[in-house]
């Protein structure tokens, strides 16, 4: 204990910082037991670029960076297997059909190197809805074009979100379905239970996610984005727990000064949803139910009494007193 199931570096990301091996030892400095290194899949249109890339990084060459990374991140693995479990993945992008096709690929031709998936979806109608709030709000502003109504449009665009997000789990089985609300991103107060349509489609995702075995990635990231709880937040957490879902930890890290980052939070979070389980990936000799291998487990114990999460607790009084 703990575990984290996504992170990045800024040695293949450009929005993140310092080198994968960074990371890693940070993550063995901080007594994580796993730590997962699933750096983004390459993008295939210049037009889905972000502004960093644009520069010097074309579309060619972000698929020789995520080649590199499987090479590095395997290469940590061992040379730190007697010290922490490195897990290998992916996080997908589904911008069109070409993102989907291409992972198709990738897996077909690299497959024995990723040993698990984390499924998100950063984009909807083509404009990324993460990266800041003036795409977001492109992204919105594309389904006004079939309705005034801002509650149309905002439905619209939750319902495009979700029916990416059901693609993608329908086609690849990810693993771990990561940051599974992102869509309110910048409308944290947001309920889906406002938006019949989009709340119905994100049962259906979880019904579906939960049938085939995936964990639900209880993200630390959002605490740094401004929300007052982890993705997802707590109506969405319920929904999941209703349905048998089961959750894993993840930072989301960007670099090094981010693994684990507000864990103390997302410890307090957990229990006040009522997690009372939590479960993690481990390689496997066996293929699962995707054919990777990996395989689910759930954490031993009581996870919430692991000595991490009293040394956190204290570090965190000590930070609030100096």
């Amino acid at each position: 204990m703990p575990q984290s199931h996504h992170s990045h570096s800024g040695q293949f990301c450009r929005h993140a910082v310092g080198t994968l091996e960074d990371v890693v030892l940070e993550a063995i400095r901080q007594g994580f037991d796993t730590y997962g290194l699933t750096e983004h899949v390459p993008r295939y249109r210049t037009e889905d670029l972000y502004p960093e890339e644009v520069k010097d990084l074309p579309v060619d060459a972000l698929k020789a960076q995520f080649e590199a990374f499987l090479v590095e991140a395997h290469r940590l693995k061992n040379e730190y297997a007697q010290q922490i479990t490195i897990i290998v993945g992916l996080e997908t992008e589904h911008i069109t059909d070409i993102d989907m096709d291409a992972l198709d690929t990738v897996l077909r031709t690299l497959g024995n190197h990723v040993e698990y998936i984390v499924g998100s979806v950063h984009h909807v109608n083509g404009f990324p809805i993460d990266f800041d709030h003036e795409t977001f709000t492109k992204a919105l502003k594309s389904f006004s074009k079939t309705s005034s109504d801002d509650h149309t449009s905002m439905e619209a665009f939750l319902c495009s979100y979700f029916d990416a997000q059901y693609a993608l789990m329908r086609r690849f089985y990810p693993e771990v379905i990561s940051h599974f609300d992102l869509c309110r991103l910048y409308n944290p107060s947001l309920r889906f239970s406002d938006y019949p349509a989009a709340l119905e489609r994100l049962q259906r995702n979880v019904h579906f996610a939960v049938e085939y075995g995936a964990l639900f990635e209880l993200n630390a990231a959002a605490f740094r984005k401004g929300w007052d709880s982890a993705y997802p937040g707590e109506d969405v957490t319920q929904i999941i727990l209703q349905a048998g879902g089961r959750f894993a930890l993840s930072d989301d890290s960007h670099g090094p000064l981010a693994v684990g980052l507000n864990y103390h939070r997302l410890w307090l979070y957990a229990r006040q949803v009522g997690i009372s389980e939590l479960w993690a990936l481990e390689p496997s000799s066996l293929p699962n139910f995707s054919g990777r291998p990996i395989a689910r487990k759930p954490v031993p114990g009581f996870w919430d009494q692991h000595p991490f999460w009293k040394k956190r607790r204290v570090q965190e009084a000590v930070e609030i007193i100096e």
